[in-house]
């Protein structure tokens, strides 16, 4: 293909003087240890690279894994151990040029757009503080994997250049779609956004045996978003990443979001596909943005029909589950292992397109997929059922009766005068407040028994106190409670978990009913709320990256074997995690738990 150079042309929406589906898609590389020479250590190394993200873009200066944005997909076989030395090799400052504005042009729908034509700051705009000089300070987090503390990219634990970061993986999982990423302690946002991510799979035997589509014809497809800066005197794109963002009027910083979207590093590229079964390994490795998908046919009408969602954060589901009417969402971090039928459309274009972000300023074609124009034999059937191992969890059974509770709140901007959202770990009280509503204090009925619960914020920071210490192979329900505010990615290290229950309480103002934002408490012990939206198929599958909406209640459940040491649980938009939406819990054996001495004894911060 004719490499074509940007030339100075109107950057305006939706295509932003760029051809959509110019490009091929493209395939990141394969590192097989245990598929090639059974290699047991690999090293793989983060590198200051250029890339081009459109061939009508100048080259992008990102940080890469062996170069390649996203990185290399790592295979390896379920009970396979894979040591990696994660070097950090990337040279200089980190590639991007980060900005801060007006709300109104939040959250970066345009490129540049913060210069006047001399390279001078726009009124209201701002360099972000501190970011140039960011130096490569990087952790690698295998973001799904049930591998002990010490392997787990512990966020304090970065490594500037000439350093490697050792881990080992057990891999003692279920086939698996899981990725790895930066990780470091109050710059993920900017680490991942430079180009720090990629795949990585796990197979076994029961994923074999279902003999799915493989070879050219399995596909990962990492969805992300960036933005990019323009010449400030011609207009022109620049290929220079921009981490754009606004400020509310409270003076917290909006999320990132930009207006182009990628698929393995390309702005709307294309894929020639057979008329037969494909199967697309799906990750949302954005840092905030969620993504609706749907297949759409030449006409715009969604072809869900060709599309059955086989798999989940965890591991393949017990049977095929077909995508919701409104499309997939995704929330930044989650997966979703997909199948597509093309041997319906030959000769036709399809698109996979993002249904949220129809009517708005950001263009919602992601690709295009173009299929031949021939039949073709195809021997792949989808199977009725697919994981025979699959148990699905439930309270009193599956789950059983002696197993720990943990309770986590969110709260909105705002509350107690905080700006930035905040992800509480509560104790439960065995008393009353005098009164109320009182700061960090929180009071619900129980949707089993009726009875009131007052519970406490003990912990917000990530340098809080450890609060939550649970005993190895015990099981735990987790239960997050949204008070207000956007919809947090909850995502728990370590093991994979089940959704139980979702409930609503009601909403004013878009914070529930009750809570008093100003003070940060309940005004009275909230009702029970009732049943909230129904639980999808598809999200009956294992998992451990969960939405949580303003106003709801979830309850997942996993055990916590297999790996012990201290873990993370956090919010996955980036922008949040790094604002402090993110704390430890350890795992130990029960044998050790007795003498270790902690804030509150025993198993502090929750329950049996």
């Amino acid at each position: 293909m004719t490499e074509v150079i940007a030339q100075p042309v109107p950057v305006t929406a939706p295509g932003f003087g760029l051809t959509k589906f110019l490009d091929p898609l493209r395939i990141p590389s394969v590192i097989g240890p245990h598929l090639w020479w059974r290699q047991e250590e690999v090293t793989i190394k983060a590198v200051r690279t250029r890339v081009r993200l459109h061939s009508q873009l100048p080259e992008t200066e990102v940080w890469a894994y062996e170069g390649e944005f996203p990185g290399p997909t790592i295979e390896v076989r379920s009970g396979k151990r894979l040591r990696v030395a994660w070097t950090n090799d990337a040279d200089g400052t980190i590639p991007l040029v980060a900005v801060q504005g007006p709300i109104a042009q939040a959250p970066g729908t345009v490129p540049g757009g913060y210069r006047d034509a001399n390279g001078q700051l726009l009124p209201g705009f701002s360099l972000i503080d501190g970011v140039a000089d960011l130096p490569a300070w990087q952790v690698v987090h295998l973001h799904g994997a049930m591998t002990n503390g010490g392997n787990d990219g512990w966020a304090h634990n970065a490594v500037l250049r000439g350093n490697a970061q050792l881990a080992e993986y057990p891999n003692g999982q279920q086939s698996t779609t899981m990725w790895y990423h930066d990780h470091a302690m109050a710059v993920t946002r900017f680490n991942v956004h430079a180009g720090l991510a990629g795949m990585y799979l796990i197979r076994d035997a029961e994923e074999d045996a279902l003999n799915l589509p493989h070879g050219r014809h399995e596909i990962p497809l990492v969805l992300c978003d960036r933005n990019l800066d323009t010449d400030p005197a011609t207009g022109a794109l620049t290929g220079q990443l921009l981490f754009k963002i606004g400020v509310a009027p409270s003076g917290a910083p909006i999320p990132f979001t930009g207006p182009f979207n990628l698929v393995n590093g390309v702005i709307w590229p294309h894929l020639e596909v057979d008329t037969r079964w494909y199967r697309f390994r799906v990750l949302n490795a954005s840092n905030s943005r969620f993504y609706r998908l749907n297949l759409v046919d030449e006409a715009g009408v969604a072809q869900h029909d060709a599309v059955r969602i086989i798999g989940t954060d965890g591991g393949l589901l017990p049977t095929p589950a077909p995508v919701p009417e409104g499309g997939l969402t995704l929330a930044p971090a989650e997966r979703a292992d997909v199948l597509i039928d093309f041997s319906r459309f030959a000769g036709q274009r399809l698109r996979l397109t993002d249904a949220s972000a129809q009517g708005g300023p950001t263009e919602p074609d992601l690709m295009e997929f173009r299929v031949e124009d021939s039949a073709r034999h195809d021997p792949f059937r989808l199977p009725e059922r697919l994981s025979s191992s699959y148990v699905r969890l439930q309270h009193g059974t599956t789950v059983p009766e002696d197993h720990d509770h943990v309770f986590v709140a969110l709260v909105p901007p705002g509350t107690a005068g905080e700006a930035h959202p905040q992800m509480w770990e509560l104790r439960e009280l065995t008393e009353a407040p005098p009164s109320l509503p009182a700061e960090g204090v929180l009071q619900v009925k129980d949707p089993a028994t009726g009875e009131v619960r007052t519970f406490e914020r003990v912990a917000a920071l990530f340098d809080d106190t450890t609060t939550f210490f649970i005993d190895h192979g015990r099981w735990a329900v987790w239960n997050f409670l949204h008070f207000g505010g956007p919809t947090h990615p909850l995502h728990i290290h370590m093991a994979q978990f089940q959704l139980l229950t979702r409930r609503a309480f009601s909403l004013a103002q878009g914070n529930v009913a009750g809570f008093d934002v100003a003070t940060g408490g309940t005004v009275a012990p909230l009702e029970v709320p009732p049943p909230g939206r129904p639980i999808e198929r598809y999200e009956e599958g294992w998992k451990d990256t969960f939405q949580v909406a303003a106003g709801e209640w979830i309850t997942v459940a996993g055990r916590h074997e297999g790996a012990t040491g201290e873990f993370m649980y956090r919010c996955h938009i980036l922008d949040h995690e790094d604002e402090g939406m993110m704390r430890p819990f350890v795992v130990h054996p029960p044998e050790v738990a007795r003498f270790h001495v902690h804030p509150g004894g025993g198993h502090g911060g929750h329950e049996h």
